[in-house]
């Protein structure tokens, strides 16, 4: 009960939550054409979708500065490959915050002539590129957990991975990916925040890839992998020890 009223006492939760519920009406709206739903019905869940996009909007006013801020902290980083993935990645959050308040004064009536069509692209196109240095950032965390956790092995595995994963003895492996599939379940299961990361931003990944043609799914997928990175970034919120840091 403690954790629910600290998440829902946060302004991202809330967004979170609208964000869970706009990518559930994308989904259900979806899976109802496909079986044949009346169109009110498909209208009126549209018009809710595009309420709780609304909001969603209303809640993220002033985040760029947010953003801007947290780039400012990342450039501090010692690692090279963090500071370079996780300031650009926060820049272009910045940038994509900037473009959905436009588009939010746009769609509230407050600045009628803004071209809603280009915005809209331009914001997705930052959400893109953050995305990536996001994934970049993952992977480049789990090649130096892989190396860490190599270093750590004994001289004879290590030789045998080295080999190609077959050894000379009688118990050698058949099949080398296997040591590496099950070296990378022990570092997510040591490392949930980096596999709940990871898994965020690959689900995140389709949907400006299909707003903006470059991977065209259609609208369940799409609303499915909102719905999962939504309900992942609330994990995130509840259960604070599960974000990846720094």
């Amino acid at each position: 009960m403690e954790a629910w009223v600290r998440f829902n006492g946060q302004s991202p939760a809330k967004e979170r939550l609208l964000r869970a519920a706009q990518y559930a009406c994308t989904l259900i709206g979806y899976t109802l054409q496909r079986n044949g739903a009346s169109a009110e019905l498909l209208s009126g869940l549209k018009q809710l979708e595009g309420h709780l996009s609304l909001g969603r909007k209303l809640f993220r006013l002033g985040n760029s500065v947010e953003a801007l801020e947290a780039a400012k902290r990342a450039i501090h980083l010692s690692d090279l490959v963090l500071r370079f993935c996780i300031t650009v990645s926060h820049l272009n959050r910045a940038m994509y915050f900037a473009c959905d308040n436009i588009l939010w004064a746009g769609k509230c009536g407050l600045s009628p002539k803004v071209d809603q069509n280009k915005w809209s692209e331009r914001s997705f196109r930052y959400y893109l590129f953050s995305l990536l240095m996001n994934l970049s950032r993952d992977l480049y965390e789990l090649k130096l957990l892989m190396e860490a956790e190599t270093r750590g092995k004994n001289p004879s595995a290590k030789l045998s991975e080295e080999n190609g994963g077959v050894s000379r003895g009688p118990s050698s492996p058949r099949h080398p990916v296997a040591p590496q599939i099950r070296l990378l379940i022990r570092i997510f299961r040591n490392n949930p925040p980096l596999l709940l990361d990871l898994l965020k931003n690959t689900c995140d990944l389709f949907i400006p890839l299909d707003k903006l043609g470059l991977y065209k799914t259609n609208p369940g997928f799409v609303g499915f992998c909102g719905l999962t990175s939504s309900i992942l970034s609330i994990l995130t919120l509840v259960h604070p020890w599960l974000k990846l840091k720094p």
